[in-house]
């Protein structure tokens, strides 16, 4: 599932193309993603500029001078394709711009092929209302994501830490990959319960989610499956990864990657530094 680097990276290429420009065509070619889509999303969206592409969580959010926002999410298998060669079948939604400064305008497809992700539209004024935002806590490369609110957060959780961070409620965004390769970085253990662990540990963390974050922005993202940037270039911070997909490799402090299944998920660790 493409997590929050792969997101803000989408983000990015689409703004690069969109922000400023007119949707001069809005078709979505399926009544439905993971959810239906709105009905009204052609009529409201055609002929509006777009005047602004943001991300909250796993979600992107592009913005127009009509006061409504589109918000989409990419579910496990979305990506957005530009100007492709030709228009596919899962390609589920197709935009058309009108020309810019460069003279010409551009088509954008939402490809999905398993369907799990969405499309809504929200007024722009009421968008930090949407239902899936309203359960979520703060951004973790955001101002409100530090310490003292971990310590707060965590506090009394009988939880492994692992699940904790995949937790939305807690911190907004963050995934599998990530959750494993930040709890390398600090040294902690998936396991252990996230209420026991200390404050200092905890400041550590959240440096380690950070950095972690910024460094696979910068990468953009992981290519798994069927995820790549809207120019169709691959995510490359995947061979950055400390411990994720690693099993069996040696860690950077000598120790060897271990793999366990937790809820369905695998956790990649080693039990060498991490305790």
């Amino acid at each position: 599932m493409p997590e929050l680097p792969e997101v803000e990276t989408t983000v990015a290429g689409l703004r690069s193309v969109l922000e400023g420009s007119v949707l001069t065509r809005v078709e979505p070619r399926r009544a439905d993603l993971r959810w239906p889509i709105p009905v009204d999303l052609r009529q409201r969206l055609t002929g509006a500029t777009v005047t602004g592409l943001s991300r909250r969580a796993k979600y992107g959010l592009i913005e127009t001078d009509r006061g409504d926002m589109m918000i989409f999410h990419l579910g496990m298998s979305g990506r957005w394709r530009i100007d492709p060669a030709e228009i596919g079948t899962h390609d589920h939604l197709l935009l058309e711009t009108g020309p810019k400064d460069t003279g010409k305008g551009h088509v954008l497809a939402l490809n999905d092929a398993r369907r799990f992700g969405s499309l809504d539209l929200v007024r722009s004024d009421a968008w930090q209302s949407y239902t899936p935002f309203t359960r979520m806590g703060p951004e973790p490369l955001g101002p409100d994501f530090d310490t003292a609110y971990m310590v707060g957060a965590l506090s009394g959780k009988a939880t492994s830490i692992k699940a904790a961070l995949l937790d939305q409620r807690i911190v907004a965004g963050l995934g599998n990959i990530y959750v494993c390769e930040a709890l390398n970085m600090a040294g902690i253990a998936p396991t252990r319960a996230a209420g026991k662990i200390s404050r200092a540990r905890l400041a550590v963390l959240v440096e380690a989610i950070r950095d972690v974050l910024a460094a696979a922005i910068v990468a953009g993202g992981s290519t798994l499956r069927d995820y790549a940037r809207p120019d169709g270039e691959l995510g490359y911070f995947s061979k950055q990864w400390r411990v994720y997909g690693r099993e069996g490799e040696s860690c950077l402090c000598g120790g060897t990657v271990q793999r366990r299944v937790d809820g369905g998920r695998s956790t990649f660790f080693c039990p060498k530094c991490q305790k």
